[in-house]
């Protein structure tokens, strides 16, 4: 009788930033100033209910309108405040390949954990160029690099054939994927070892189901324990349970983020009624009005009820 020796699945490598991100919001005053307080508050909230990772001065944290100096004070509060339970993403990307390099060597100086660095935008580089620029920013520090392709806003995508070179970098491990291009998506997880994480809350579960690493939220600012258990239940093997606490989401995700006013806006207004550290957005960006976050609130205690 022939003995076929046992063969072991080998372990799937535990993602590099955690599993459950949340792209938090950056609070300000009323006046308007960095309220590194309320930082601190709501990023030790965000961990104690679910978030291991946490991503600052993203978009959701209008990294457009902060300044170099309130991104490194901002890493610095989070930081004291979380110390090293859970990684640190710092958003440095921009539009100028030399500003993006020093915002990288200030965060890593700060105290990221990583960097998360957009595509550049508004000037429509070719590949190469897109390439390029990525790679000079991985270059400048020995922190790991998430990227961020999301063409809706930079007007530039980039392609899965450029990731895929640009996964041979040592320290660019993961993407931040808002194309809405699952075909790619899975073309550049067959041939890369680069951690997939979703920024479109609509698809946390679909993109785990194919190998996604997990998420990086804007409505988990204000449910973040309710993102988390999606994850939890795929990974224990409940799939159908998994799928029903995607779907409980959804009406909180479309309200937030499909109603015509950018994430900021709508993870500030919600927060704000929820007595949380949040305050108003800059300009060009404008506070919702109080009907739409009475709106946001019956929406989210319909979730938390259930």
């Amino acid at each position: 009788m022939t003995h076929t020796p046992r063969t072991t699945t080998p372990a799937t490598p535990a993602p590099p930033f955690g599993r459950a991100l949340c792209a938090m919001v950056t609070p300000f005053t009323e006046a308007g100033g960095l309220d590194l307080d309320g930082a601190a508050l709501l990023a030790e909230r965000l961990v104690r209910e679910g978030c291991d990772g946490l991503v600052l001065s993203g978009t959701t944290g209008e990294s457009p309108t902060t300044t170099d100096a309130e991104k490194s004070a901002l890493v610095r509060s989070v930081r004291e405040a979380v110390g090293d339970r859970v990684p640190i993403l710092a958003g440095v990307g921009t539009a100028d390949t030399r500003h993006s390099v020093e915002l990288a060597q200030e965060a890593e100086k700060a105290g990221a954990d990583g960097l998360l660095v957009v595509a550049p935008y508004y000037s429509r580089p070719p590949q190469d160029a897109v390439e390029a620029h990525f790679r000079e920013v991985a270059d400048a520090t020995g922190l790991p690099l998430a990227l961020y392709d999301i063409p809706g806003r930079t007007g530039t995508r980039i392609e899965p054939d450029t990731l895929i070179r640009l996964a041979g970098h040592p320290r660019i491990v993961a993407v931040k994927d808002c194309a809405y291009d699952l075909l790619g998506t899975q073309k550049v997880l067959a041939q890369t070892e680069l951690a997939y994480y979703t920024g479109c809350d609509e698809y946390v579960l679909a993109l785990r189901a194919i190998g996604g690493a997990g998420y990086v939220s804007t409505v988990a600012n204000a449910a973040p324990g309710a993102f988390r258990a999606i994850l939890d239940a795929f990974d224990s093997g409940d799939t159908a349970e998994a799928a029903r606490r995607q779907r409980r989401v959804i009406p909180l995700v479309e309200s937030m983020m499909s109603a015509g006013l950018p994430g900021a806006v709508t993870a500030k207004a919600l927060l704000g009624r929820l007595g949380l550290p949040a305050g108003p957005v800059r300009a060009p960006l404008r506070s919702a009005g109080p009907e739409v976050a009475d709106g946001l609130l019956a929406v989210y205690e319909e979730l938390v009820s259930g």
